[in-house]
């Protein structure tokens, strides 16, 4: 998700719409209050096994792995802030961009995912997304959204949409039509702004927008497995980086290689890309 310079008022508001996410048409599966006989998801322990830079002027909405090489989407546009939209390749070592494609600036840019060679990406409020070819970049084509565009992953067969609210849409790559609609729920009920995604060995690793955490979420039920807790790490590896004091430089990015094993994290203006270890 996004979220800069915005009035207090304003702020509320939209905060508000993300919370409810999607469009009025969109089956309502958020929980409310306690849910019995459901634990509180455990920690998920992990262990940092290596930082690498990241460009701080990338608000990032999504990162992949893909191929062997990193892809990652960012968002901004004029009327919300001067940070850029764009979907490209980043080299790990450096953070430094090796290609990318800018958005039309009437677009925000949010999650991407890469399926069979395709590079699918959201955009927050345009109700659209766009198709790119993994390996040149070249925009193939679009998708419809029928809700804001948050986060997006895949399990190699449907793409899985968040919208901001607790709900996860999975999609037909062909057609876009919604097989099925999960919720995300831990013992509390219904886990809203769910935001950037990434599918892991069966499950659905997802940010909690503007929070510390990575949601580890069952994708047959919605149920949270287990929740891990990054408070601390970017100013631990980051000497000088306060994320409270840059408002919107909040954890948002998973990737997950699955060839290495290797999983990555980062967040929003982050100095710092790493590589992560779960338990």
């Amino acid at each position: 998700m996004k979220r800069f310079f915005l009035p207090l008022t304003a702020l509320v508001a939209v905060s508000l719409t993300a919370c409810n996410g999607g469009s009025s048409d969109t089956p309502a599966n958020d929980n409310a209050g306690n849910t019995p006989n459901i634990a509180e998801p455990p920690a998920l322990k992990y262990t940092i096994v290596k930082d690498y830079p990241h460009d701080t002027l990338s608000f990032t909405q999504g990162l992949v792995m893909y191929d062997g090489k990193m892809y990652e989407g960012t968002g901004g546009s004029p009327e919300y802030s001067t940070y850029k939209s764009w979907v490209g390749t980043v080299d790990i070592e450096t953070g430094k961009n090796i290609q990318k494609v800018p958005l039309d600036t009437i677009y925000f840019g949010e999650g991407i995912t890469i399926l069979k060679d395709k590079i699918y990406q959201l955009t927050w409020k345009g109700h659209k997304g766009f198709i790119y070819d993994a390996k040149s970049l070249k925009k193939l084509g679009e998708f419809p959204l029928k809700t804001e565009g948050w986060g997006i992953t895949n399990d190699g067969t449907n793409l899985i949409v968040s919208d901001g609210s607790s709900n996860l849409y999975f999609l037909d790559p062909n057609t876009f039509n919604t097989a099925k609609i999960v919720s995300v729920t831990d013992n509390n009920g219904g886990v809203s702004d769910i935001n950037e995604l990434e599918y892991i060995n069966g499950f659905i690793f997802a940010n909690k927008w503007e929070t510390n955490y990575i949601y580890k979420i069952d994708p047959s039920n919605g149920q949270v497995a287990a929740k891990a807790d990054f408070t601390g790490v970017i100013e631990k590896y980051a000497k000088g980086f306060d994320a409270e004091t840059k408002g919107d430089a909040v954890l948002n990015g998973i990737a997950y290689d699955s060839v290495s094993k290797k999983t990555y994290i980062t967040g929003k203006l982050w100095p710092k890309l790493f590589e992560v270890k779960f338990e």
